[in-house]
C-alpha cells in the first residue's frame, strides 16, 4: 500500500532537482525557476537527505549527476512531463485559458492594442501574456504558445513564420510640422532618439548602422534622448520629442491612426532585417479549441496588416 513517505514532501524539490540535472547548474536552474541559486541548492540537499543518497558530485565549477542521480533524473523527467500533460488537460476543461509567452516590445505594440478585439470575438477565452525577453520551454513552464524574434536558424521546423521586420525613421506629425525633411541628410540635424541596448541583438536598431546603411556620416554631436525600452523610443516619438526608427510592422498602427508619420516615404530609406516573428505552439496545447481558436485570429491580424503594408 502507498504511503506519504513513499515522495518527497514537496513537488518543488523535484523541479529544483529536474532542472539542476538538465542544466548541470544550480545557477541556471535557479535563473529558470526564478528562485536564488542558495534556494536550488537546499532544494536539493533536502532531496538526497529524504532519499538517503547523492545525487550529484558537486566538482570545481563543475556538476557531475551520480549514477543513481541519472537514474532519477531519467524517470522524474518522465512523471513531471505527465503531470504538465494532465494539468494542461483538466485546465482546458474547466476554464478555457490561452498561455502566451513572447517580448516586452511585441506584446505592448503589435500583441496588446489588439487583444480587446480578440476578447470582443472571444468572449469565452481568457489569454494570459508573459511580456519578457526570456526564452521559456513552453511545456515546463506551461505555456501554450510562444512569439519570437529571432533569425529561421533558431526555431524548431514546426514554427510558423508570422512576418519580417524593416527599420524606418519615423516621428510626430506636430513634429514634421516644425521641421523640413526631404532628405536624410535633413535628419542629421535633428534630434535622434535612440535605444540605449546596443548588445549584439540591438545594435541593428541603432542610428549608427542606419547611417551606415544610407551611406551616411553620423552625426558627432549627438542631440537627443536615450531610452533602455523600445516601447520608450517610441512613446518619445508620438510625442514629438524627436526622429526615432520605427519597426515595421510593430509601428504600423500609430502610422494607421496618425500618431506617427514616416517623414522619408521612399522604400529605399527602409532598411530589412535578417529576424523575423515566428509563432510557435505545442503539441498538446495545439489540440485545443482555445489555442487553435487564437492562433487563427493571430495569422488572421497578421495577414490584415501584410494586406496595409504593402499599399503603404
Amino acid at each position: 500500500m502507498p504511503r506519504q513517505r513513499d515522495l518527497p514532501l514537496s513537488l518543488d524539490l523535484l523541479r529544483g532537482f529536474e532542472a539542476a540535472a538538465r542544466l548541470l547548474s544550480f545557477t541556471s536552474a535557479a535563473s529558470e525557476l526564478f528562485i536564488t541559486q542558495s534556494a536550488v541548492s537546499r532544494q536539493v540537499q533536502q532531496l538526497e537527505e529524504q532519499l538517503g543518497v547523492k545525487l550529484f558530485e558537486r566538482r570545481t565549477r563543475a556538476l557531475v549527476l551520480t549514477e543513481a542521480g541519472a537514474l532519477y533524473f531519467r524517470e522524474v523527467s518522465k512523471a513531471l512531463h505527465l503531470l504538465r500533460e494532465a494539468t494542461a488537460t483538466v485546465r482546458a476543461r474547466t476554464t478555457p485559458v490561452v498561455r502566451v509567452t513572447t517580448t516586452v516590445t511585441f506584446a505592448a505594440l503589435w500583441l496588446v492594442p489588439r487583444l480587446a478585439a480578440f476578447q470582443a470575438q472571444h468572449e469565452d477565452i481568457s489569454v494570459h501574456v508573459v511580456a519578457d525577453n526570456t526564452v521559456r520551454d513552453l511545456e515546463r513552464h506551461s505555456l501554450d504558445v510562444a512569439i519570437r524574434y529571432c533569425p529561421a536558424e533558431q526555431v524548431g521546423a514546426d514554427a510558423i513564420r508570422l512576418f519580417g521586420e524593416s527599420v524606418t525613421p519615423v516621428c510626430s506629425p506636430a513634429f514634421l510640422k516644425k521641421h523640413r525633411v526631404r532628405r536624410p541628410e535633413d535628419l542629421m540635424a535633428l534630434p535622434l532618439i535612440e535605444l540605449e541596448d546596443q548588445a549584439s541583438n540591438t545594435l541593428w536598431l541603432s542610428w549608427k548602422v542606419w547611417c551606415e546603411a544610407m551611406k551616411l556620416e553620423p552625426p558627432r554631436d549627438r542631440r537627443g534622448l536615450v531610452f533602455s525600452h523600445y516601447d520608450q523610443v517610441v512613446q518619445a516619438a508620438m510625442a514629438g520629442q524627436g526622429v526615432a526608427l520605427g519597426r515595421f510592422p510593430l509601428v504600423r498602427q500609430m502610422l494607421d491612426d496618425g500618431r506617427l508619420v514616416v517623414p522619408l516615404k521612399s522604400k529605399q530609406y527602409s532598411t530589412p532585417q535578417q529576424r523575423a516573428y515566428w509563432l510557435m505552439v505545442t503539441p498538446t496545447s495545439a489540440a485545443r479549441h482555445e489555442v487553435t481558436t487564437f492562433t487563427r485570429w493571430l495569422r488572421d491580424q497578421v495577414a490584415v496588416g501584410e494586406s496595409g503594408d504593402s499599399d503603404s
